[in-house]
């Protein structure tokens, strides 16, 4: 599958419609999703590997995985209306199944989950402070090769620290930088005035 191919198949993805403030719930790109994920296809972390989305939200990195050929996916999400938009999301493709887990993080560990790659797009941890951090902690606990995750420019250095530092990572490489500006007006009604 081509880069433009995969991104107008999850562009029209439906989002969140009741979006949760506290749980810095937005939808995720389709032009930033099809760069992360084409990114980990081509390191060899997607194709034929089993695959957790953290957070997963309403699907799109899930389905992006899937589209790119992972043998087996989860999405793991608190949520459940978004869950509901996320098995709603694949019922437009056809042969594309996608298990979820409603749990949260500090769930995970219980579950003994355990997958080659996990993506995600974290809380930024701006509504709660270090959430982006729980998020990584997490998803080294469950990836046995690599960690996708999109984080805010501002927070790279410390997060390549952390990653090195605290969960000892084998290695820790920014993969893509893209400047990007999540217009939430529409997302979000506290940001409405």
């Amino acid at each position: 599958m081509k880069f433009k191919h995969l991104q107008s198949l999850i562009q029209d993805l439906e989002h969140f419609r009741k979006p949760r403030m506290e749980l810095e719930q937005y939808p995720t790109a389709a032009e930033l999703a099809t760069c992360m994920m084409f990114t980990s296809k081509e390191t060899g972390d997607i194709e034929d590997k089993v695959v957790v989305d953290l957070g997963c939200g309403c699907g799109t990195l899930a389905i992006s995985a899937i589209l790119l050929g992972a043998s087996y996916v989860i999405g793991v999400e608190i949520d459940s209306g978004a869950i509901e938009v996320a098995l709603e999301n694949c019922e437009g493709f056809e042969d594309l199944y996608l298990d979820m887990i409603q749990c949260n993080l500090a769930n995970i560990a219980g579950l003994r989950l355990k997958a080659d790659t996990v993506v995600m797009n974290p809380p930024f941890g701006t509504k709660t402070e270090g959430a982006d951090m729980e998020f990584l902690k997490c998803a080294f606990q469950v990836a046995e090769t690599a960690v996708y995750s999109l984080h805010k420019r501002s927070t790279r250095e410390y997060i390549r620290k952390f990653a090195m530092t605290k969960l000892k990572a084998v290695s820790a490489k920014v993969a893509f930088y893209l400047c990007w500006s999540l217009n939430l007006s529409h997302t979000l009604q506290f940001f409405i005035r």
